[in-house]
């Protein structure tokens, strides 16, 4: 495995550090340290990152290879320090490693061991020394780590410190606490992880404040998150986890927020709990979904440097759409094998398609599809319909009936209050009608399918606005819905009398 740059290798590093902590059965410590020399010029960092996890293997590190690249920032000699022991070691082993020797029985030097004088416990810290500017791979740390927050791993705890000495510009002290990593219990399913995390998240703007952003969000605001999991049967058991999250800002819009600008998504993508490149199959995946029937319109789909963008054509500037993806492995593997990953595209596409449709149950009203604000934009003069089918009448038993059927008392009988109430109920039962699954809505949908809906495209934009309603109001669908309101028996035919025509 190649590792372009200083960056890549210390990402590297941090996934492998966090296997070895999911393979333990103890509560483990991952901490990635940063810690400037004595002054010097250019200046020299140490970076270093531990973990308290089963051992590490040689093999890990001996199929590293380093370029030399003499147009980075970061000057590294190639050289790894590897200090390692496991569970059932009675001695601590020391290895320098030489990613940059090009014989492969001279890259690895073993240092005399030290003994555990009975004592048991296991670990690996791997450290190495860079010199020239590093302020780009401190934001990247942090960047990077920030985001491993995310998925709130149980039984690990995560930190980042650095002490910045002399390094002009960058930041000094614990940068991430290891606490904030264990805010959910550890019996908690990943899921419930992922979709907490991702919340705070949303809420503090990625990694770009510590603090929820008050000029969005509100104490106690409520988002709109959907959660979806598909699981892949083999033998290390291939997970795919996703969250879709709706926030809608508060007006008027604070310029000053990023957020104003909601027509974008980037999308967050983590393989086995580290934050990594999205792959290409879940890529084209996202550019497959449907996303006209949760009623969103879809621009493009883009790849900049790892970073997936979904842009969107028809959000509303208040409103901003978050998404992110976490495919693992069930049973962990070691960093060697994590390499033969399968192609993830149709895990990625149910598990959005799973959260999205969760998002939908558990708030009305949210991503109802084109189809269906369509139908709701004919509910006021529905409403107005059979309003004034029942104020018109002359039978008080039918009107009380009706009445007695909308919740409203006999005093409420403005034909404005009886229209409202009416409407929201044509809504509701629409809203409800769209988040149930094709498979299982029963006859009544076709309020929603028949045969002028099938096919759109053979009707003209004018012939489709002037006839629509007229044709739907007078369809047997249409006197199906009057008859659950009113509670009773109106027949299609009777109905096109009540219209003055011949039906439809």
């Amino acid at each position: 495995m190649v590792v372009s740059s200083v960056q890549r290798l210390c990402k590297h590093l941090i996934f492998s550090a966090i296997q070895r902590c999911r393979m333990s059965d103890d509560l483990c410590r991952l901490s990635v340290v940063l810690k400037s020399s004595p002054p010097s010029d250019p200046p020299v960092v140490r970076i270093s990152v531990a973990d308290t996890g089963v051992g590490s293997l040689l093999e890990e590190f001996q199929c590293l290879k380093y370029p030399i690249n003499p147009a980075s920032d970061e000057k590294w000699d190639g050289l790894l320090s590897l200090t390692t022991t496991s569970i059932g070691d009675n001695e601590i082993f020391y290895y320098h490693l030489n990613l940059k020797e090009i014989v492969s029985a001279q890259r690895v030097k073993k240092l005399p061991s030290v003994s555990k004088t009975g004592a048991k416990f296991s670990g690996t810290e791997v450290s190495l020394s860079v010199s020239g500017k590093v302020d780009g791979l401190i934001a990247m740390l942090t960047d990077f780590v920030g985001k491993m927050l995310i998925l709130k791993m149980p039984n690990v705890a995560i930190d980042l410190v650095i002490e910045c000495g002399d390094v002009a510009g960058s930041q000094c002290g614990n940068l991430i606490p290891a606490n904030e990593c264990i805010a959910l219990t550890t019996t908690s399913s990943s899921i419930e992880h992922l979709r907490s995390g991702f919340e705070n998240y949303v809420f503090k703007h990625g990694n770009s404040l510590k603090d929820i952003c008050h000029s969005c969000f509100s104490s106690g605001v409520h988002l709109k998150v959907g959660s979806g999991v598909i699981e892949r049967h083999t033998s290390t058991g291939q997970v795919m986890e996703a969250v879709v999250i709706i926030s809608e800002l508060p007006k008027p819009i604070d310029p000053s927020c990023f957020r104003a600008c909601g027509l974008k998504t980037e999308v967050l993508y983590f393989k086995d709990y580290s934050p990594c490149s999205i792959s290409r199959s879940s890529l084209n995946a996202l550019t497959s979904i449907d996303w006209k029937s949760y009623g969103l319109i879809l621009r493009s789909v883009t790849d900049q440097d790892g970073l997936a963008f979904l842009e969107w054509e028809n959000l509303p500037a208040d409103a901003h759409v978050d998404l992110v993806l976490h495919s693992y492995h069930a049973k962990v593997m070691m960093p060697l094998a994590m390499q033969k990953t399968k192609h993830d595209g149709t895990l990625t596409k149910k598990a959005v398609k799973l959260a999205l449709d969760d998002l939908k149950e558990k708030n009305a009203g949210a991503l109802l599809s084109a189809h269906a604000l369509k139908i709701c934009s004919y509910a006021p003069d529905l409403a107005r319909t059979i309003a004034g089918l029942i104020l018109s009448s002359n039978d008080l038993e039918f009107r009380g009936e009706c009445f007695l059927l909308l919740g409203l008392q006999p005093q409420d009988i403005e034909k404005k209050i009886v229209e409202d109430n009416i409407e929201r109920k044509i809504i509701s039962a629409i809203e409800m009608n769209d988040r149930k699954p094709k498979k299982c809505r029963h006859a009544s949908s076709s309020l929603f399918e028949d045969d002028y809906f099938q096919e759109p495209q053979a009707m003209d934009e004018e012939y489709e606005g002037a006839d629509l309603f007229s044709r739907f109001l007078r369809s047997p669908a249409c006197a199906a819905l009057i008859m659950s309101f009113l509670g009773r028996s109106i027949g299609a035919d009777e109905l096109a009398k009540l219209y003055g025509t011949t039906g439809p």
